[in-house]
């Protein structure tokens, strides 16, 4: 268990500057959602102490935005190691240590090397990594912290590997990491205090 404290404007039950909604002021597909979120065993890597909680204030896009979020993550027929790599090479630009700390272990779990995961945290070359890992850590850090136009030849790289319709599905999938980071930073969500932090200060 961690001595950790949170900050003063942080809810212990939701973990951020937002309360957890009272379920009777909720609707519909949001409090189905606000159940799934509380159910331990509901897949959930947060459950209601994440940006879960968040986006049961805004229920219709939540609404919008869950079934799209299982198809990119699960349904997509993207391959595990790909998909978690996507998620950290996002939160990794964006020093997101919730969302790291939460999918480091995903990615282990999906058979992701421990020395590839540390090239994407400590910011190492890709040189010897299989050809889906580099390219995908690659895109990653060219979007993300490059903030550049994607180079011809790691297009040509992606499109050979995975073509065009799995290429948009796993930039799609970073493109919603992003904004999950973007909801983690504003609404300052905590790594849960029985978890210690893996993403370096």
């Amino acid at each position: 268990m961690s001595d950790r404290e949170f900050p003063d404007d942080i809810h212990k039950e939701s973990c951020s500057r937002l309360p957890v909604p009272n379920r009777e002021d909720l609707t519909g597909f949001a409090k189905e959602m606000y159940d799934y979120f509380h159910n331990p065993d509901g897949g959930t890597y947060a459950g209601i102490r994440g940006p879960g909680c968040v986006r049961l204030y805004s229920p219709e896009l939540l609404r919008l935005s869950v079934p799209v979020s299982r198809y990119v993550r699960y349904e997509s027929g993207m391959p595990d190691d790909v998909r978690e790599l996507a998620i950290l090479v996002t939160g990794r630009a964006f020093d997101s240590q919730f969302e790291w700390t939460a999918h480091e272990p995903a990615a282990l779990k999906v058979g992701v090397p421990k020395s590839t995961v540390d090239i994407v945290r400590d910011r190492l070359p890709t040189d010897g990594l299989p050809e889906a890992h580099d390219v995908v850590i690659s895109l990653g850090r060219c979007i993300w912290e490059d903030r550049k136009t994607v180079p011809k030849e790691l297009y040509q790289r992606a499109i050979d590997l995975w073509g065009p319709k799995l290429l948009v599905d796993i930039l799609w999938l970073m493109g919603n990491y992003a904004w999950t980071s973007g909801i983690i930073a504003t609404f300052n969500i905590q790594v849960h205090p029985e978890k210690e932090p893996l993403l370096p200060e």
